[in-house]
């Protein structure tokens, strides 16, 4: 059987989703590219991390953003469990603090009822004092979302992408798109700075960069403007957090400040919104006055927040905000072959597996033929965490495998054997060591555990020990051997 050959461009959320969707059907070749040295690094690895309930977004105004918010929502709680992704559904509470809150608050009700979410409630001063006892106690009233909950992103991009692999795509990093090649009526050929790749559709999940890519096959009906927002992230041991997901009253521009505890147990707060120029699409700086406004809308939230020195880092994430402010998921006007899927701003990471599911749908409309796989395996086991895991069950590991014995990171317990499965699944840098085991994050934030991981990098991947990257090309831990340099 002949394969269609498929190219999403962009490994983030949605592009990750979309390759695991696709990774179901025998006859497509299916490629997923990506121009970072790994996976989930742009829009993907700085955000909120919320799976929202999905009662935000006006179905006249954004209809994409409601109607795949809700779907999305309701099979993460499949994905999450296939692919052991942890994940918490603690529910959201919307607060008010004025009339004009409470107004707001039954707009967003009669919206989500509509968008056909569960279990939405107004709820009172005692009912918000029962669900989270750090509310601020000036709340007059909040709307309860109980199907709301949390994941890490990153983590589960790399689920995503693990498994969509092991099902048979092929994973192109560093790889940078130049050009795409049409011959008059359908795409054949992307050009990158690895090669060409034939194809016969290709995708284009890009995120920040989709409006650029959009142009490469005659200009774009939409420009992505970058929005910034301004985290802040406390240590594990900061006290006191929340239990629930706290927003206050909407505003047009974002959903506001918000205060909300990690799957991984850190109080964090955040984000503002800026725009920038349209070229600012890195520009991930955070600013004294922005953070500043962070922390003054957090604490309006709450009855208190930790002490600022017990915050352990400060970062900013960037939103793809895009023309009309909707998602954009349609084919090209004129050209077959290329499909955009861009805009996906917030909601965009409840909305991906929705999202990812109408792709095989729209390739059947425009004339793909499709068959499922009979051995597609929906599953994929996480790296063990060993400091999740009982004494009686860590003396198994270190009698199994010795390197459970060596703890790497002890801020967060991370032990060498986890360093190495993660090289072994992809970890080709320090940040991408960090990301899949959490050594690095806690306290030092990597001062104690670095060079650890670096020399393991070494060990692993067979280079000098200069040559590990904390992240991409140009992020070298070093120029080469001393002892050579100064006798060259």
């Amino acid at each position: 059987m002949s394969k269609a050959r498929v190219a999403i461009i962009g490994a983030g959320i949605v592009g990750a989703s979309i390759a695991r969707v696709l990774s179901r059907y025998e006859n497509l070749e299916v490629h997923l590219i990506e121009m970072e040295v790994d996976v989930g690094w742009g829009v993907s690895k700085a955000n909120t991390a919320i799976l929202h309930a999905g009662y935000d977004d006006d179905p006249n105004l954004y209809p994409n953003r409601a109607k795949y918010c809700v779907r999305g929502n309701y099979l993460w709680r499949k994905w999450t469990k296939q692919l052991q992704i942890r994940a918490s559904w603690n529910g959201s509470l919307v607060l008010s603090f004025s009339e004009e809150d409470e107004e707001e608050l039954y707009n967003l009700l009669e919206r989500g009822e509509r968008n056909g979410v569960k279990g939405l409630r107004i709820i009172e001063k005692d009912e918000i004092q029962k669900l989270e006892k750090n509310a601020s106690p000036s709340a007059t009233l909040a709307l309860w979302a109980p199907t709301a909950g949390q994941i890490s992103p990153f983590e589960a991009v790399t689920a995503l992408v693990e498994n969509a692999v092991e099902n048979g795509v092929i994973l192109h990093l560093e790889t940078k798109v130049l050009d795409i090649v049409e011959d008059g009526t359908r795409v054949t050929k992307l050009v990158t700075n690895n090669g060409e790749i034939e194809v016969d559709w290709v995708i284009n999940a890009t995120g920040l960069y989709a409006d650029y890519i959009a142009e490469l096959v005659g200009g774009s009906e939409f420009k992505i403007t970058p929005r910034r927002g301004e985290y802040f992230l406390f240590d594990s041991t900061a006290e006191p957090k929340v239990s629930r997901i706290l927003f206050p009253a909407p505003k047009p521009k974002s959903k506001g400040v918000v205060v909300t505890t990690t799957v991984d147990g850190n109080l964090m707060i955040g984000p503002n919104a800026t725009d920038l120029p349209e070229e600012e699409k890195e520009n991930k700086e955070t600013t004294q006055e922005g953070l500043e406004e962070v922390w003054i809308n957090a604490s309006k939230l709450v009855k208190s927040l930790p002490s600022k020195s017990k915050v352990i880092k400060t970062f900013a994430g960037l939103r793809p905000e895009p023309t009309g402010g909707d998602f954009i998921i349609k084919p090209h006007d004129s050209l077959l072959g290329f499909i955009n899927v861009a805009g996906m701003r917030s909601p965009g990471l409840t909305s991906a597996p929705a999202v990812a599911y109408e792709i095989p749908k729209m390739l059947l409309h425009l004339g793909a033929r499709l068959v499922l796989k009979k051995n597609w395996n929906p599953t994929r086991k996480r790296i063990i965490r060993f400091s999740e895991v009982s004494n009686r069950r860590k003396n198994k590991l270190i009698a199994m495998n010795p390197l459970y014995g060596n703890i790497v990171c002890q801020c967060e317990m991370v032990t060498e054997a986890e360093v190495v499965e993660a090289i072994r699944r992809g970890a080709r840098t320090i940040e991408g060591v960090k990301l899949r085991t959490r050594a690095g994050m806690g306290r030092c934030q990597g001062a104690f555990c670095r060079a650890k991981i670096a020399m393991i990098l070494s060990r692993e991947l067979k280079i000098k020990p200069w040559q590990v990257r904390v992240k991409g090309a140009g992020s070298e831990i070093g120029v080469g051997d001393l002892f050579s340099l100064l006798h060259e």
